[in-house]
């Protein structure tokens, strides 16, 4: 008995210091959590509200509607035109700048003299806001003043005389120009990190083996850097979805309705036109369906092995 009273008696002090501590730690992060909840919280409930009156600017009173404020996104040709467009220019610039940085990083993934330099260089466009970038692309693209068509001109013998800014297709060109100049350094450098972490046993032996370039590429590159391709790609989808800066420099949604993505449409019907109803349902409806696409890309992400 005395010998497990000696015990208990050694442990207590240790046992009550780490509650002490962990109650101490949770005093730390309490007031923190508390306030992210609130700050949370009170506009996730506001706008479950919002949802269900006539929030409009314009209107006084804010009327219970039910589900009127869903049925008008979903039958507005403009909301559907807008998703549509949010869809194809999300795909085709995730898409390019995926490649593009993908032959970056094949480049550079070797040691040779100014390579620390020129990765510098490359990654310069991360630190730019998409603002700056979207007003010096639409500058160098702008007619008659910018230079884009001059150059052209030169290169092909003869006048250009494309508006970039207003001429469909160029207007969603000029838009992923833009985008793929400012992230495709962000693809290339978490590839770049990809390849520097295969083993080089592993190429020495396919080397050994007489294994072709491609098939070196294929059947050993792509299987160990897959999980970091995947990171790459649902980072910049899940930030190119939301597509906004850029289009309201450089074209301003139009002409008319043309560019609209579905960021810039709910912009529109919110703080432009003052139906604060609709644009919260269009938001939901725009959150769902992001979720569905996250759920999918982080269900993947984390069970590589699949394959």
């Amino acid at each position: 008995m005395a010998e497990r009273a000696g015990i208990t008696g050694a442990g207590g002090p240790a046992v009550s210091a780490r509650r002490s501590d962990a109650r101490f730690k949770w005093l730390l992060v309490t007031p923190a959590a508390l306030l992210i909840l609130a700050l949370s919280i009170y506009p996730l409930i506001f706008s479950i509200w919002v949802l269900f009156v006539n929030y409009d600017f314009q209107i006084p009173g804010h009327a219970f509607v039910g589900l009127r404020n869903f049925r008008q996104v979903v039958a507005d040709p403009v909301a559907r035109y807008a998703l549509w467009v949010t869809v194809c220019l999300t795909a085709t610039c995730v898409a390019v700048e995926f490649l593009l940085g993908l032959a970056l990083a094949m480049a550079m993934v070797g040691t040779f003299r100014g390579r620390g330099l020129l990765i510098s260089i490359l990654i310069v466009p991360l630190f730019i806001s998409p603002v700056i970038v979207g007003q010096a692309w639409a500058l160098m693209l702008h007619r008659p003043f910018g230079p884009t068509n001059y150059l052209l001109g030169l290169l092909l013998g003869q006048e250009v005389t494309i508006n970039w800014l207003t001429q469909w297709p160029f207007n969603f060109v000029a838009l992923i120009l833009a985008d793929v100049w400012q992230w495709t350094p962000f693809m290339f450098v978490i590839l770049l990190a990809g390849l520097t972490s295969i083993p080089a046993h592993v190429f020495e032996a396919a080397e050994l083996d007489g294994v072709g370039r491609w098939q070196v590429f294929w059947y050993i590159t792509v299987p160990y850097i897959a999980p970091m391709m995947l990171l790459a790609v649902t980072f910049r989808l899940l930030d190119a979805i939301r597509l906004f800066d850029t289009i309201f420099i450089m074209t301003g949604g139009g002409p008319g309705t043309q560019t609209y993505s579905a960021s810039y449409y709910l912009y529109t019907i919110g703080f432009t036109q003052f139906h604060l109803s609709r644009a919260t349902a269009g938001a939901w409806i725009f959150m769902v369906l992001t979720l569905l696409v996250v759920f999918l890309l982080v269900r993947r992400l984390l069970r590589p092995e699949a394959d």
